[in-house]
């Protein structure tokens, strides 16, 4: 039994139309909502639509997930409820009403219900099982359980992972930690979070400088607020508490969060939201859940939504940070780009000590062509290094875009040679160093070296191919170049630049109806708003009068083939 196997997808639901015409209306908004993610104005039409069909399981099932989507598991239990004395099966009522059941500590009756047959999957229904037996008082009982959840191949982390959370939470730190240290015969492969609640266990055992070795190993010298407060702690020499879990519904709510993980990247957004909501309705406080659940409303394009989620991390929260980030992320992606930039500059005073909060703000400016205003963030954020290592070279590159954007080249230059020496086979690198040489007709051969070794390292990189073959054109060496800039086509074939790049190579090796067949399939990429980089005017003129003319025009020198030594 595979973990994809058991974390199965709601099945789809044959749904029919309310049977009333005057349902029809609100039911199809709120389909149209739904399918969208637009769990607001769905809630809102299933709401109507319920209120003239309240046992309709279509319109119940629907219902449920848009609550859910806003975050309003209140509105979502009585929808649950109805749908269950209807008879129909359903995997997110069940998912509601036993995670509610909890949440009240309703722990017989949660049991009873498993019991009669209320489902959501097996993994999830053995761990919520083994819970709610620790809700009751019956530790043995609850271990049992877990180790039947242990039992199935393809999950035995999650039932091994959440017996030791189970344990430490009454207060058996010993035998907790003995399975974080894989004594149990199986050695877990820990989250973030995971790791923290096995530091917090070692703490617990006065073993702070094992919780420091374990927090050293697995993270380096990352700058997570959240670790090296806890580093810091430990340090000190005092006793962290252990509040991964602090009571059975807790742990309830970190078998959703569990799920919920497992399933990010895995299942659809909408589906994994449902967990990383009900993982907030039984405990608000969890930030990890918060910002997973922001991250899912972000990708389903609900910017509004994941901004409200990421307001709701206390401003004392070591993660405060990075909900911040993704706030201006969603800001961003939803065009409040002046509100992104607002949120970065307030971390810049609050957070000025991370690197990463000055290159965010730094690729958001660079993103919105303010190089200027960009370069300054990337300066702070360098300025917090005090050794270069392998992974700052993004930093270097950024920076040095922005420098060669505001024709500051020789900066430009010593930052792409710096990002190059820090990782020296990095592909965009070569290729943006390169193809600047290109550009300015400097370097000639050692920008073609460059862009060779770049090619070599990513041959199917439209872009990349594209700078061999511009290399090869402006060396004069136009038959060669021809291979390169068909390649580079047919990887990117909208591209206006690869398109003009195409044209002027094979109007210089003299196939002149197909030079301007491309500028006319330039020209119709280039999109009104002037973003790209290519030059509609230009384009228009050599079609006009030709490459050779336009190149005279210009001052340029001339078309004129590479002899044989180049």
């Amino acid at each position: 039994m595979t973990l994809r196997t058991v974390l199965t997808l709601v099945t789809a639901l044959g749904v029919a139309l309310p049977a009333t015409a005057d349902n029809s209306g609100s039911y199809l908004a709120a389909r149209s909502a739904i399918i969208a993610n637009d769990f607001a104005e769905a809630a809102e039409y299933y709401s109507r639509a319920l209120a003239r069909d309240p046992a309709n399981p279509a319109l119940l099932e629907n219902a449920m997930t848009a609550y859910l989507g806003i975050g309003n598991a209140e509105r979502a239990v009585p929808a649950a409820r109805r749908m269950m004395q209807t008879g129909a099966q359903s995997q997110v009522a069940g998912l509601i009403l036993l995670g509610d059941d909890a949440k009240t500590g309703n722990w017989d009756s949660l049991l009873a219900d498993l019991q009669a047959g209320q489902t959501v999957g097996p993994l999830f229904d053995g761990l919520i099982a083994a819970w709610a037996e620790v809700g009751a008082g019956r530790m043995s009982e609850a271990l049992d359980a877990f180790d039947e959840v242990a039992s199935n191949a393809g999950v035995e982390a999650f039932g091994l992972y959440h017996k030791a959370l189970a344990l430490a939470s009454v207060g058996d730190f010993e035998s907790a930690a003995e399975i974080f240290a894989g004594e149990a015969g199986t050695m877990l492969r820990l989250t973030r979070r995971g790791i923290i609640a096995y530091a917090q266990i070692l703490s617990q055992l006065e073993r702070n400088e094992d919780a420091i070795d374990l927090i050293d190993q697995t993270f380096g010298s990352v700058a997570d607020p959240t670790l090296v407060a806890l580093r810091s702690t430990l340090e000190a020499g005092d006793s962290v508490a252990f509040d991964t879990v602090q009571n059975p519904a807790d742990g309830v709510a970190e078998v959703y969060f569990s799920i919920a993980n497992a399933l990010a990247g895995e299942a659809q957004d909408s589906y994994t939201l449902l967990y990383g909501r009900m993982t907030l309705h039984l405990r608000p406080d969890h930030v990890d859940a918060l910002l997973l659940t922001a991250e899912l409303l972000e990708n389903l394009e609900r910017y509004d939504l994941a901004t409200e989620v990421y307001n709701s991390v206390p401003a004392d929260d070591p993660s405060f940070h990075a909900a911040e980030l993704g706030r201006a992320a969603a800001l961003r992606q939803s065009g409040n780009t002046e509100a992104a930039i607002e949120v970065l500059r307030g971390l810049q005073k609050s957070h000025g000590d991370l690197p990463l909060v000055h290159v965010t703000l730094g690729d958001t400016l660079r993103g919105l062509d303010r190089y200027d205003e960009a370069i300054p963030a990337y300066d702070r954020a360098l300025s917090l290094i005090e050794t270069p290592e392998e992974q700052h070279w993004v930093m270097f590159f950024a920076r040095g875009i922005a420098h060669e954007r505001t024709d500051n080249w020789p900066q430009a230059e010593a930052d792409f040679r710096k990002a190059l020496e820090l990782r020296p086979e990095q592909p965009q690198v070569l290729n943006y160093l390169g193809y600047s040489f290109l550009e300015m007709q400097t370097n000639m051969e050692e920008a073609l070296d460059l862009i060779e070794r770049a090619v070599a390292l990513r041959p199917d990189s439209g872009y990349i191919v594209d700078s061999l073959g511009w290399g090869l054109y402006r060396l004069g060496r136009y038959e060669e170049a021809v291979g390169h800039m068909e390649r580079a086509v047919e990887l990117m074939p909208v591209d206006p630049v690869v398109n003009d790049h195409l044209g002027d190579v094979y109007w210089a090796v003299g196939r002149e109806r197909e030079a301007e067949f491309q500028w006319h399939r330039a020209l119709s990429f280039i999109d009104e708003d002037g973003s790209s980089d290519a030059d509609p005017d230009r384009i228009r003129r050599k079609l006009e009068i030709g490459l050779d003319a336009v190149l005279e025009e210009e001052g340029a020198p001339p078309l004129e083939v590479a002899n044989d030594d180049g």
